[in-house]
């Protein structure tokens, strides 16, 4: 499994939400992948990502299994690393 949190620099929500995932991801030991969507085209073109935040799940074959764009609650946050993890 890997997670992808794809954001920009200028983007509001990205701002208020990173800090978040960064500390759930820290708490339960998940590794997430930050993109930043202005720097990294290849990903964010093969993702398709039109929206951020958006945060990503992939398999291990990097097949999307999850994705959610919007700010989630640092509830729904844990539910989906827990869910992937």
């Amino acid at each position: 499994m890997s997670v992808l949190y794809f954001s920009a620099d200028w983007c509001g929500p990205c701002k208020s939400f990173k800090p978040v995932v960064q500390q759930v991801s820290q708490e339960l030991g998940v590794s997430v992948n930050y993109v930043n969507v202005d720097y990294d085209a290849s990903l964010t073109q093969k993702y398709s990502i039109t929206s951020v935040p958006t945060i990503m799940v992939t398999n291990y074959q990097g097949d999307e299994v999850y994705r959610k764009s919007g700010v989630l609650s640092r509830e729904q946050l844990i539910s989906m690393f827990n869910q992937f993890k």
